[in-house]
């Protein structure tokens, strides 16, 4: 429910109740993952999508009725690509306050959980989620009677991308990145080019020296999420703000530059004093090998790599793999007892 949340809570808010379809568990091929929902309103909007097309209408229905009725229902979709999902569909009133509270972390940007109780008593109930709430497969077979089974949903803040340079390459990554889900920030020492108005998808946008601003982020903790691109083509820019970026416990550091470039480079981050096994975490020449040579495309590059390194992936063409295009994800799912099913909703 938390990829809608910047729409659901103003409704929730307002007085309006919403109606949610999640899916607790995929077999085979399926587009969307366990824990994917569309949000049904009261006004008939649909929100997001389960399958691509195929399960969709019907899925709507069970959200119209559980709007209607404010019972819960289950149901099983067979998909055009094989596999087949279960969902739960459910209605959400603006007194659920755990549902409530948890959009309104979402989307202040703060990390949130919710348990969605997806069979046994209490079916589509939100719930807080317990402290040990177990680490199951998503779907697993089988609960005892009288017992509830639980899927545990996480959102988690967007992962901070930092851009150092402000030029049009920059522009475009800001652009790609923002749309798949970073939280990007832009930093360059001009303010000629580094403003709102050229970016209006960052989340920040700074005039600072890039090195004295990472360096001042070290202290109170960096996310080790974070990912940072250099985008400057300038050594003086560069090389003090990959030995700081690169001395910090960060996802992904790479920077742009021709081969005699990087190699200049990586001479003066070891004459910097940077060890070697931190100048190998450099990815550079940055981006994979896609042709182009436009900002859009070498944007798309860029960013390509960095989602690869993210996920742990190959950046191989699907064609030349085998086994599923979609790669399972992990979901909490622990078993709950009836009292808790029927009590821990405030």
């Amino acid at each position: 429910m938390f990829e809608h949340a910047a729409h659901l809570l103003p409704l929730l808010r307002g007085g309006d109740a919403v109606a949610l379809v999640t899916i607790t568990r995929v077999r085979g091929s399926a587009p969307r993952v366990v824990g994917a929902t569309m949000a049904v309103t009261a006004q008939a909007q649909v929100l997001g999508s389960l399958s691509g097309g195929c399960a969709e209408s019907d899925a709507v229905l069970l959200a119209l009725d559980a709007l209607r009725t404010g019972e819960a229902s289950s149901a099983t979709f067979a998909l055009a690509c094989g596999g087949s999902i279960d969902v739960v569909a459910h209605r959400v009133l603006p007194t659920d306050t755990v549902a409530v509270a948890a959009l309104a972390d979402a989307t202040a940007g703060r990390a949130a959980a919710v348990g969605l109780i997806r069979s046994g008593p209490g079916t589509g109930t939100i719930v807080v989620p317990g402290c040990d709430d177990g680490a199951g497969a998503p779907g697993a077979d089988g609960v005892d009677s009288g017992e509830a089974r639980l899927l545990v949903l996480r959102h988690e803040p967007r992962p901070p991308l930092l851009i150092v340079g402000a030029g049009e390459h920059a522009v475009a990554l800001c652009r790609v990145a923002a749309a798949v889900g970073f939280a990007v920030t832009v930093c360059d020492d001009s303010g000629l080019l580094a403003t709102a108005e050229r970016f209006p998808d960052a989340a920040a946008v700074l005039v600072a020296d890039p090195a004295e601003h990472l360096a001042s982020l070290a202290p109170h903790g960096v996310d080790p999420r974070t990912a940072i691109c250099v985008l400057t083509h300038d050594e003086r820019v560069d090389v003090p703000v990959l030995l700081v970026a690169l001395a910090l416990p960060v996802a992904f550091v790479g920077a742009m530059g021709s081969r005699a470039t990087v190699a200049r480079r990586r001479r003066l981050l070891h004459e910097g004093g940077l060890r070697a096994d931190r100048i190998a975490r450099l990815r550079s020449p940055l981006g994979l090998d896609l042709g182009g040579s436009s900002p859009g495309e070498t944007a798309l590059a860029i960013l390509a790599e960095v989602v690869a390194a993210r996920h742990g992936a190959s950046a191989r063409p699907l064609n030349e793999l085998t086994g599923r295009v979609h790669r399972p994800v992990t979901t909490t799912a622990t078993a709950v007892s009836p009292a808790v099913a029927a009590g821990a909703v405030a």
